[in-house]
């Protein structure tokens, strides 16, 4: 549940003196030290990283990150040299349905990284940036499970939901409209492969910066018009 303003600004205060005694917690501190969105700015101005997950399953609770994707963005410009895709160890095998999906074998998996190590490296990357995701509740759900699970705090990052801005602009109407594929489609950006990481990520990126262009043209220039209340 997204908290108002001053509750959620008190929170944040709370949790940063609670964390400070905690030096494991050290990437989360760091984190929410750095600068919040200026949402007066021209969206222009602003600091983006978009990011995507694979997971084991679609409950962050229960299931396992196995691999982010994410690239930073500066105003309109996609800075390709910031891409990552990291594999992450899970807790158990994989399920074979769900590999069908994401094609991340067993073996890969196992080779991966500590979800503590790619953690880290995620949120100094996310330093002083709004996060953008496709349906935003899967990357904050798992990133806050793990931050929990790591650090003992929350993740509540400034988001830009590019699912939400179609469904503001009124993009999408029938079933299926509004994934992902579709709204590239609907502003003519040429088809990835999905359920990459990386690949979903600068999907995201892409069709964030035609969405915010198009809403430019019709004078929403202001990062506050995109950011989820």
């Amino acid at each position: 549940m997204k908290l108002p303003p001053i509750l959620d600004g008190l929170h944040a205060a709370w949790q940063r003196r609670r964390l400070r005694n905690r030096p494991l917690a050290a990437p989360l501190l760091a984190y929410l030290d750095s600068p919040r969105p200026v949402r007066n700015q021209d969206w222009r101005q602003g600091r983006y990283l978009a990011l995507d997950l694979e997971t084991t399953g679609g409950e962050a609770g229960r299931d396992d990150i196995l691999s982010f994707g994410w690239l930073c963005l500066d105003g309109p410009e996609i800075r390709l040299a910031s891409a990552r895709h990291r594999l992450v160890r899970p807790r158990r095998t994989l399920n074979e349905d769900n590999v069908s999906i994401h094609r991340i074998t067993d073996d890969q998996a196992a080779a991966g990284e500590s979800l503590r190590h790619v953690l880290a490296d995620f949120l100094a990357a996310l330093h002083g940036r709004v996060l953008i995701a496709h349906y935003s509740p899967t990357e904050v759900g798992f990133i806050d499970a793990a931050c929990r699970a790591c650090y003992g705090g929350r993740f509540r990052p400034p988001v830009i939901d590019t699912l939400i801005l179609a469904r503001r602009a009124a993009e999408g109407h029938k079933p299926g409209s509004l994934r992902l594929a579709a709204l590239r489609a609907r502003h003519h950006l040429p088809r990835y492969p999905m359920h990459h990481a990386l690949s979903d990520a600068l999907a995201a990126a892409e069709l964030f910066l035609a969405q915010a262009e198009a809403a430019s043209a019709r004078g929403r220039t202001r990062l506050g018009d995109f950011l989820l209340d």
